[in-house]
């Protein structure tokens, strides 16, 4: 019985689960998003999320650290070079999961992993509007036609 065990083992071995994951968190930084089962997706946010948040302090010891989980310097490099700069002031949540549907062949529940900072497309600060109401009568409309007849007639009186 797995009675209160937060690791999901997918299926596989220690040694396979921690391999694969290394190279899945590899890949995302690298690609800045991939696409995986939703079970695999939830399990590398689990691993790379704090790899992220050791990168934010670029000393010796934290390289070692996030190098002994990635096995992949490339990959170190641009983790400590790149993604920390953009991450700075971001106090944690790093990555976003998208469900996608379920694959054709196996009905697996399918997910998009990606970096939060390098997608434009959920930029928060983007996409805010004002808030409209339909109560009002006139509303911008109305304001918008007046102001040109309003400046037709400061300009026809002088």
């Amino acid at each position: 019985m797995r009675h209160g065990d937060k690791i999901n083992n997918l299926g596989r071995t220690a040694a396979h689960r921690k391999s694969m994951l290394a190279n899945m968190a590899c890949s995302l930084i690298q690609h800045k998003r991939i696409n995986t089962t939703l079970a695999k997706a939830k399990a590398l946010k689990v691993f790379v999320e704090p790899l992220i948040t050791k990168s934010k302090e670029d000393t010796t010891h934290n390289r070692r650290v996030v190098f002994s989980r990635l096995h992949n310097k490339y990959a170190v490099t641009e983790l400590f070079r790149d993604i920390s700069v953009k991450v700075a002031n971001r106090p944690g949540g790093y990555t976003r999961i998208i469900k996608l549907g379920n694959r054709l062949g196996d009905n697996a529940e399918m997910a998009l992993i990606e970096l939060v900072d390098y997608n434009t497309t959920y930029d928060v600060k983007a996409g805010k509007k004002k808030k409209s109401t339909r109560r009002s009568r006139g509303g911008k409309k109305a304001e918008q036609a007046a102001a040109p007849q309003a400046q037709e007639e400061t300009t026809s009186e002088a």
